[in-house]
């Protein structure tokens, strides 16, 4: 059998410095050859690699955006084309002996468009590359999926089975909806469909995306498919551990808490805060990761910032929120998240839970699981999520644009907080829900309470400090708990009552109990909420 036709991309410059000594970081960079050819650090993945690709045939991994997906695929496109000069010291050099060349579709949606044309075009493409790459002639055919099965059939017989690698499917579904949206499931359905009944041909299948769509052929068509996406031998595929942050980036990790004036522990402790958190398994001796992408950006930048949601909030979220609004405004009142087990391994689509699309691209995360009920739990994996998803959210929960100035007062707010003045906190808090919106109607104070709990309960998550919603107790729930250093705030709310009547009801479900041996000075807050004014009208503080 003669050799496939490949590409020789060189590794001769494979090193793990630049050429100035310097140690460079893979910022942006989401080729496996690119970051070994120039020298990036790489935290080594490629154990796993192996374990994938000598252990199974097919498989479908999910992973938030801007997790790794596309490096990793590229690395199996390096594995499979040979190209063993890249894997020098990295651990699949001790473990592969043959290194043998297979033909590689690889085909990326990343930056596909976003209608059923730009799909087309991006396939007609893609096929012609492969005829050319492959010295085939296909552009007869009458359409996609038949020209695809001939190319398939084609290029094995000649060169060997094909090794198909499909990055970020559902860039395009994402984009899209109704009838455009339906015509690309179709299109994929026909084309995808030929990994099931030409079986045979391929080497290996590796998928990838976002979010696990209902009605497309690789999901209800290929049964045959390994879906790993919550596989614990396979959590920590993408993402960094702890231990491989802290083994792999040790003088970033200095630089960093040198230049943000901190011990190493304090920005290791802050690191993590940051950015780790994130369980693809409901197994808690697996690690959790951090987010590769705003780790990476903080050792670079020399500084801890919102790098997920700074490089630019998905238009897919946003499209979600205005179309889930009314189940996502208890979000931020919910002491627990609670799901079962379907919710987060089916589609969005087949259970309609907005919970399912929150975590499967990111903004929600494994906290626990209850074996014996099969629930999940789930949060924000971390502070740079809590705070980037509340700010997207708050303006779909209040009808109201949240502004530069908005932020700005809840770096004041969670001042306050912290020294302890109630009579600042309550005035900025009354600002903040000046003008509220709700729906009018019979119903209109329960339906008021709602929304001021919620949108209280929003902005008490953005100061940062440690806030507690709808917290049970043996009597009842708490409102809202706010915590810091030196102060404990204890909240109750109503609408159109009297003030005396949220304080009674601290008093008389002893919800300041549970501190009753703190230190910290004890703030007990009862406010009420005016439908008329549509902003705090009243409220009261009794101290210890």
């Amino acid at each position: 059998m003669p050799n496939p036709v490949f590409v020789e991309r060189g590794a001769e410059n494979c090193y793990t410095e630049g050429m100035n000594g310097n140690r460079k970081l893979p910022i942006g960079i989401q080729s496996f050859e690119e970051l070994r050819r120039e020298g990036y650090l790489y935290v080594d993945k490629t154990d796993l690699v192996y374990k994938l690709a000598t252990e199974g045939k097919q498989y479908f991994l999910s992973r938030p955006r801007r997790f790794g997906k596309s490096l990793l695929t590229t690395t199996f496109r390096a594995y499979f084309e040979g190209q063993k000069d890249f894997f020098q010291g990295l651990a699949i050099e001790k473990l592969e002996t043959e290194w043998k060349k297979y033909p590689v579709f690889y085909l990326d949606f990343s930056r596909a468009g976003d209608s059923y044309a730009d799909v087309q075009d991006r396939f007609t493409v893609w096929m012609g590359e492969l005829d050319k790459q492959f010295k085939c002639r296909t552009s007869g055919y009458p359409n996609l999926s038949e020209r695809f099965g001939a190319l398939v059939k084609r290029v094995s017989q000649k060169y060997g089975p094909i090794v198909f690698l499909v990055d970020e499917y559902d860039k395009p579904l994402l984009g899209t909806k109704g009838a455009e949206r339906e015509r690309i499931r179709s299109l994929y359905k026909k084309i995808f469909g030929n990994l099931k009944g030409l079986g045979e041909y391929f080497r290996f299948a590796w998928l990838t995306g976002i979010t696990k769509f209902a009605k497309v052929s690789v999901f209800s068509d290929l049964n045959q498919l390994d879906v790993i996406s919550m596989n614990k031998a396979y959590a920590t595929l993408c993402g960094i551990t702890q231990a491989e942050m802290e083994d792999n980036f040790g003088p970033e990790i200095d630089t960093l808490a040198e230049a943000q004036r901190l011990t190493r522990e304090a920005c290791l402790g802050t690191l993590r805060k940051m950015y780790d958190g994130y369980r693809f398994c409901e197994e808690e001796e697996i690690p959790g990761v951090y987010n590769p992408f705003s780790l990476i950006k903080a050792f670079g930048e020399e500084r801890f910032g919102k790098y997920w949601f700074e490089s630019g909030t998905p238009s897919s979220l946003i499209n979600f929120l205005k179309k889930n609004v009314g189940k996502l405004r208890e979000l931020p009142a919910q002491d627990k998240i609670v799901v079962s087990d379907a919710a987060l391994t089916s589609a969005y689509e087949d259970n309609n839970d907005p919970l399912t699309y929150l975590y499967q691209s990111g903004y929600l995360t494994i906290k626990s699981y209850d074996f014996r009920r099969f629930r999940y739990t789930l949060d924000f994996p971390n502070d740079e999520v809590r705070y980037g998803f509340l700010n997207a959210l708050i303006p779909y929960v209040t009808y109201k644009k949240f502004s530069t100035c908005d932020a700005l007062k809840i770096d004041e707010l969670s001042n306050d907080f912290e020294a302890g003045n109630t009579a600042s906190v309550m005035k900025l808090l009354q600002g903040h829900l000046s003008n509220l919106s709700y729906q009018e109607g019979p119903d209109a104070a329960m339906k008021a309470e709602s929304v001021f709990r919620n949108v209280v309960a929003s902005i008490f998550l953005l100061t940062g400090q440690m806030v507690h919603t709808e917290k049970h107790t043996s009597q009842g729930r708490i409102d809202s708990v706010v915590e810091t250093p030196e102060h404990v705030y204890i909240f109750e709310f109503k609408v159109d009552k009297p003030v005396e009547e949220a304080l009674e009801q601290i008093e008389r479900n002893g919800y300041a109990t549970p501190y009753a041996a703190d230190s910290r000075t004890i703030h007990k807050i009862g406010a009420v909420f005016s439908t008329k004014t549509r902003t705090l009208c009243d409220w009261r503080e009794v101290l210890g």
